[in-house]
């Protein structure tokens, strides 16, 4: 029985005998009277606390309407909790909005970077504000060369760069007319067939491409347009403990680590230089691509057009 239905309505067998009637009023019998005496019986019963039927409908609707919210609530809380969790701690998605990775990574590629691959630092965590103040946990044995990893740019800790690792702490790293020299010594790089980019108005064109490898064999195409440019001839860099030396795979349109804001013997830029990259700035390694358009992503009646499937599921190397 409902909580609302427990206090029933008086009847005329539980009072006493008695007339009904004020005192000094007649009232003459007939078909009329048992419709007039009904009106007292219902007021009767409210001031009883009884709800109609419909009443008790109605509140149930509103309940079940209340738990269902609550449930969405939940629901949708126990999905944001676990989606923070996966980004954080195992994998974040990206996309590539600048050609500095050409042609190993596309402007319009989505990939996935693992996070556990390097350990965590406060950079792991959204917005910077993990509860790592310094370095990293379970590190790991760090970077290899050649990797491509996510990091933050260490003059704001905020800006994601994608860039291939190209010196460990330690090493000795000159470029000369687009060549790398790694301790002194070249790293091996090979012509291969050109790459074909195109200019502003679509017309296509051939770029340079080469075939690079680091010592302990890591392998990758790289792009060469012109080894007379500024950032193709450097001093020499000394990669201090703790840090990396990244480059993009397009060499002449990357800003990397061969640039910095202000001294020797890195080249003068006042944005977007990288220089050294910290251990602790970087986020994670880029594993592969999950998604690539060739196009605005919102315009989905173009995608049989613009989604480049090939690319889709390839992995970073």
């Amino acid at each position: 029985m409902n909580d609302f239905d427990e206090v029933p309505a008086a009847t005329s067998a539980d009072e006493p005998e008695k007339s009904d009637r004020p005192e000094g009023i007649s009232f003459a019998a007939g078909p009329g009277s048992q419709r007039a005496a009904a009106v007292p019986d219902n007021l009767a019963n409210l001031s009883a606390g009884t709800v109609s039927p419909a009443e008790t409908e109605t509140k149930k609707s509103q309940m079940t309407d209340r738990d269902s919210l609550i449930e969405t609530v939940k629901t949708v809380a126990y999905a944001l909790l676990i989606a923070l969790v996966i980004r954080t701690f195992l994998f974040q998605p990206f996309n590539i909005p600048s050609g500095s990775m050409e042609a190993t990574l596309l402007v319009g590629d989505y990939l996935f970077v693992e996070k556990f691959a390097y350990g965590y630092s406060r950079y792991s965590f959204p917005w910077g504000l993990g509860p790592i103040p310094h370095g990293r946990v379970w590190e790991g044995s760090g970077p290899k060369r050649g990797d491509v990893v996510v990091f933050k740019l260490p003059s704001d800790n905020s800006t994601d760069y994608i860039k291939r690792v190209i010196g460990l702490p330690g090493d000795r790293i000159q470029i000369i007319d687009g060549q790398i020299y790694l301790d002194d010594k070249p790293v091996t790089r090979v012509p291969v067939e050109d790459y074909i980019d195109k200019d502003p108005l679509g017309m296509p064109y051939h770029v340079k491409r080469y075939r690079e490898t680091l010592p302990g064999g890591k392998s990758y195409y790289v792009l060469a347009r012109d080894p007379s440019l500024q950032q193709n001839n450097t001093g020499v860099f000394v990669v201090p403990a703790g840090h990396y030396f990244m480059m993009g795979d397009n060499r002449d349109n990357s800003l990397d680590s061969r640039f910095w804001p202000v001294g020797e013997p890195f080249l003068h830029d006042a944005e977007g230089g990288v220089g050294y990259v910290p251990a602790q700035n970087l986020v994670g390694k880029a594993e592969f691509i999950f998604f690539s358009n060739d196009g605005p992503l919102w315009e989905v009646w173009a995608w049989p057009w613009t989604v480049r499937f090939n690319r889709i599921f390839t992995i970073i190397d």
